[in-house]
């Protein structure tokens, strides 16, 4: 289920609406949100199996004129450290000139009749800011089919700090849309505040 919109109000809706923890995550958003106005934003929840466990997650993105915003809210079972269930809330604080890159990777059927405006069936977002980075290396090899000497090491370094999945069969077509609207609000901005700094 995801919620996108650009006012105060509609955040707080948005995340009741979500059903999870609803005050426990509206108070993190709202803390660090501040007083600043909202330009757009995006709420997320996800389930996930984990052995005999179901796990719920709520991942809300806020942006504003200087920032983006990304809180985290997990629930996690009792156990050794605490004798009942808890929930784990987390915000993290970005400034828009931080992001370095914003991707968003599109799924859609029958692409030879595909016409502008169509719903892709999944959408993948991620955002990078430089906090989290994944490299990926594998042993560099020559072009000699029977070459055993050590070339070292090829890979890659990809900026990995928020990636979310949304799709049309379990999400729904309106999440889809959703996470569109923001993404594209996201580029925008970060576009705006690179052209600013010049």
């Amino acid at each position: 289920m995801a919620k996108s919109g650009t006012t105060t109000q509609g955040l707080r809706a948005a995340i009741e609406r979500s059903g999870y923890y609803p005050t426990l995550v509206a108070e993190a958003v709202e803390a660090a949100v501040g007083g600043e106005p909202i330009s757009s934003y995006l709420v997320h929840q996800e389930t996930t199996f984990d052995s005999n466990e179901v796990r719920r997650h709520v991942t809300v993105l806020v942006l504003t004129h200087n920032r983006f915003i990304v809180s985290h809210t997990d629930e996690q079972a009792a156990d050794a450290g605490s004798p009942s269930p808890y929930a784990t809330t987390s915000t993290e604080s970005v400034k828009l000139s931080s992001i370095s890159s914003v991707v968003l990777s599109r799924v859609v059927a029958n692409p030879e009749s595909y016409t502008p405006g169509t719903l892709p069936r999944e959408v993948v977002l991620t955002i990078g800011w430089g906090a989290v980075s994944r490299i990926d290396l594998e042993p560099a090899a020559c072009g000699e089919p029977n070459c055993d000497s050590d070339h070292g090491y090829t890979g890659n370094s990809t900026a990995d700090d928020l990636s979310l999945r949304v799709s049309e069969a379990g999400d729904g077509p309106e999440t889809v849309r959703q996470t569109l609207v923001f993404a594209q609000a996201l580029s925008e901005a970060t576009a705006a505040t690179a052209a600013a700094a010049r």
